[in-house]
């Protein structure tokens, strides 16, 4: 059965964000995603008729994934401590470094590509906002204490660029201190005291909420048939 308009023009973003994580940006073309889903590329063009369109799109829908994962957009405002807490243990690991150095990958690329770098702005604009809001519901509830919390969360953020900056380098022999700046620095900024969040970070209830969410940020069905 032919499939919709919409559900080809996602499977295609999909395709497009699977392999700009695995192998890069820069490899993502009409016909390397044609071959990755076993169609014509001419399939591709007609859905994305210009390739820098799609290239902003994959890293879109895969940054969009991950900040969902690691601050979901339906949160509640309850545990805006736990949620903090959550957020760090989630900037951790192998999974986590994958998305670093698509980052590292896109703002590079952003240099020479308006379109690209467009998405990589409204990208770290939504990452400010969505961050801002955990740490005011925080406050509202007396959990943190800050007079601007976006700059708090710009200031986390900037830390979390920075260790991530080294994702394609050896890191074991980082010392604690450095490893764990961004939470120190949370802890100083929000008025939190020393320690709570690592703490917070090894409990169960924390590590076992999943809060994966399906890739999104697919655009609304043109209604335009898909070619013979």
């Amino acid at each position: 059965m032919r499939k919709s308009p919409e559900a080809r023009r996602a499977e295609i973003v999909s395709a497009a964000a699977t392999i700009a994580l695995t192998e890069g940006l820069e490899i993502i073309t009409m016909r390397r995603v044609a071959d990755e889903l076993a169609v014509r590329p001419g399939l591709i063009s007609h859905y994305f008729p210009v390739a820098e369109d799609l290239v902003a799109e994959a890293f879109g829908v895969a940054a969009t994934a991950e900040l969902d994962d690691l601050i979901p957009a339906d949160r509640t405002k309850e545990d805006a401590l736990a949620d903090l807490a959550r957020f760090f243990l989630r900037t951790t690991g192998e999974r986590y470094d994958g998305m670093s150095r698509l980052w590292l990958n896109a703002r590079h690329l952003s240099r020479y590509r308006d379109t690209l770098r467009d998405r990589v702005g409204h990208q770290e604009g939504r990452w400010r906002d969505r961050l801002t809001h955990l740490i005011r519901d925080g406050v509202e509830a007396g959990v943190f204490r800050t007079e601007d919390p976006l700059l708090a969360s710009i200031q986390i953020l900037v830390v979390l660029d920075g260790l991530g900056a080294h994702a394609n380098t050896e890191r074991g022999n980082r010392p604690p201190a450095v490893t764990g700046m961004a939470v120190a620095t949370a802890e100083r900024e929000l008025d939190v005291p020393r320690g709570t969040l690592a703490e917070l970070m090894a409990a169960p209830h924390i590590a076992d909420r999943s809060g994966t969410r399906e890739p999104s940020g697919t655009r609304e069905p043109s209604g335009t048939p898909e070619p013979e």
